[in-house]
């Protein structure tokens, strides 16, 4: 019996053993297998991390970028006046010229003379411009009151040449005119002599009004602005009656729009000329 428990005793040691190096065994698979889960975790994490820290880079560069070369002018308007100080950085600013002074530059003075002196010139040149103003206004008044006498001209033209015409129409064409037989025996009742003298009279008058017809009829097709200009040559300004004869020959619109383009004073001279 003793032999017997003692072998006994002996297997139920063995047992024991076999049971503990399994236990052993494993806890040391199961702390294994956590370790390798653990690592697996740890590397995982590390990939994110590097993911999103070289997508961040991407995304800064691309930032960098857009700043130096100033898309849309953020780089230029907006970053450049806050990290243009700040070493480093501000080597991704765009570059930026700066054209236009402060005004603390533009009006800067080292003394109160020069600020005296500059201002002294501002009035120089407000007093300056204010004149001139003046004069262009005065300028401006004269030329509206030529106009006006320019306007006043054409009308009395205008109703000259109406009545003139009614004049050809009522006195001279009427049928209540001399008979042309009667103009004959006037002129062989008078003295010879003064009868040839007014007959050489009617005789140049009439070829005379042929050739002004024959100008006036030149003139009137022509441009109103080059036969204004003819007629305010040296040549044509020294002989107005002339002027006023062409002018007189013509249409009142062809002499108005003539006159309205000629010098101010060669118009008022011809016009007073042929005032009826």
């Amino acid at each position: 019996m003793p032999a017997e428990d003692e072998e006994l005793k002996e297997e139920q040691e063995k047992e024991k053993s076999k049971k503990a190096k399994k236990n052993k065994a494993d806890k040391a698979n199961s702390q294994s297998e956590d370790d390798d889960d653990e690592k697996e975790s740890v590397g995982s994490k590390i990939l994110l991390i590097f993911v999103t820290l070289v997508i961040i880079a991407i995304w800064i560069g691309i930032f960098g970028i857009l700043i130096k070369f100033d898309v849309g002018g953020f780089g230029s308007t907006v970053l450049h006046p806050l990290l243009k100080d700040v070493p480093v950085v501000n080597k991704i600013l765009p570059d930026v010229q700066l054209t236009e002074s402060t005004e603390a530059d533009k009006y800067a003075f080292d003394s109160l003379d020069e600020a005296t002196a500059y201002i002294k010139d501002l009035e120089k040149q407000l007093a300056s411009a204010q004149k001139k103003n003046s004069e262009d206004a005065s300028e401006i008044e004269d030329l509206k009151s030529e106009l006006a006498e320019l306007d006043k001209l054409r009308q009395e033209q205008a109703d000259f040449e109406n009545l003139k015409q009614k004049f050809y129409e009522e006195v001279v064409f009427s049928d209540q005119a001399p008979d042309i037989k009667e103009y004959k025996t006037y002129y062989e009742s008078i003295d010879p002599d003064n009868a040839e003298a007014l007959y050489k009279q009617v005789v140049e008058q009439i070829q005379e009004d042929e050739e002004i017809a024959e100008y006036a009829s030149r003139y009137s097709s022509m441009d109103p602005k080059k036969a204004a200009a003819i007629f305010d040559s040296k040549t044509m300004t020294g002989d107005l009656k002339l002027v006023a004869k062409i002018l007189k020959a013509m249409s009142t619109q062809a002499s108005s729009d003539i006159l309205a383009a000629m010098n101010a004073d060669n118009a008022g001279k011809v016009t007073k000329i042929m005032e009826p």
